[in-house]
């Protein structure tokens, strides 16, 4: 866990988020972000100069370039100089960098944010280049497939169904009625088999879309946000990079992450889960054992919207926004990357009576 200055108490004090299109052509990724980043900062009344520290996550692999953050620079204005960094993941890794970043007494204000264009190419080829390069990535399996290979093995050893599966993408998209930004909404029929077991009701969408947050510590945090949506603990862990080494349905990663961001200590009443796939939804909440009484991915998760390199910050987002409107009180927000659930983050968010 991240080593914590003494009584220095860090929050989300602002969310923003793009609507998330299956394309946006019009659009570059600085246009994709600006109006994002703009609205973040509006929020608050702070500006970039007011900002101590910036970190931001994408991937060069979607954008087809090298080194292609230090073009959405632009949007957030790279002159005067100011003090920024940049992770090769989800948006989720950039604010736990910054969210160490304040707790290191470094900054006391950060903006994190994350985007990302799927619509130019093919994701579900891009994302093999996740894989182990020796022995599993040059046969090319892709997301799907091996989503699919999960599912199987959680229906083999009887943990879900395929009409379990199906109630999963009802209920998430049915959810994402009331979320404006989601790309997918309300109940539809499942579809075809994509790979089986999967339907395409039990894949994530494909499309571009960005998210900020802004983060503060302590006074300054009440002095920006009404309420405050205060970071209680947040970890991550990762599985063995070899798929053939690991337990398909269990994910110990997400349950140490938890465990060390102090998740099990006290009931939640929220949960913010990225889980691409149905089947990833009974992996997680096995994992985090997690009842009825829990509110799962009350803004429809990423069934209804899945910007890679942006959905699992918008899963921190999402929850720091019903802390924020009141809606909850003790929220976990959970963020993946890599296949099968390999890679895990978890944050505690709470706020104030």
């Amino acid at each position: 866990m991240a080593p914590t200055g003494p009584g220095r108490d860090v929050a989300i004090v602002a969310f923003a988020q793009s609507d998330h299109r299956r394309r946006t052509d019009e659009l570059s990724e600085v246009e994709l972000l600006m109006p994002v980043l703009h609205q973040v900062l509006d929020a608050t009344g702070l500006k970039t100069s007011d900002i101590g520290f910036t970190c931001s996550g994408s991937s060069d692999y979607l954008a087809g370039r090298a080194f292609s953050f230090t073009m959405a620079l632009d949007g957030v204005g790279a002159w005067p100089p100011i003090s920024e960094s940049h992770v090769e993941m989800d948006g989720a890794w950039a604010l736990y960098e910054a969210w160490v970043k304040i707790l290191t007494g470094e900054a006391d204000t950060a903006l994190v944010y994350g985007y990302g264009k799927s619509s130019p190419g093919e994701v579900r080829d891009v994302l093999t280049r996740q894989l182990d390069p020796y022995y599993v990535a040059p046969l090319w399996p892709d997301s799907v497939s091996l989503a699919a290979l999960q599912a199987q093995a959680l229906i083999d050893a009887g943990d879900t169904d395929e009409t379990a599966l199906a109630s999963i993408a009802g209920r998430s998209r049915a959810a994402a009625t009331a979320n404006s930004h989601a790309q997918v909404r309300g109940s539809r029929a499942q579809g075809e088999y994509v790979v089986r077991p999967l339907r395409t009701g039990d894949c994530p969408p494909i499309g571009d879309g960005a998210a900020a947050v802004i983060l503060a510590a302590g006074d300054r945090a009440r002095d920006l946000c009404a309420r405050p949506a205060w970071i209680r603990g947040m970890d991550h862990r990762i599985e063995a990079h070899s798929l053939g080494v690991r337990d398909l349905t269990d994910s110990p990663s997400t349950r140490l992450a938890a465990e060390r961001a102090g998740f099990f200590e006290r009931p939640v009443d929220t949960a913010e889960l990225h889980a691409p796939f149905t089947s990833q939804e009974v992996v997680l909440r096995k994992a985090l054992r997690l009842g009825e009484d829990v509110s799962v991915n009350p803004s429809g998760g990423a069934l209804a919207a899945n910007p890679v390199m942006a959905a699992g910050l918008l899963r921190l987002g999402e929850a720091a926004a019903r802390i924020h409107r009141g809606d909850s009180d003790r929220a976990l927000a959970h963020a993946t990357s890599g296949p099968c659930l390999q890679q895990n983050l978890v944050a505690v968010l709470e706020g104030e009576s």
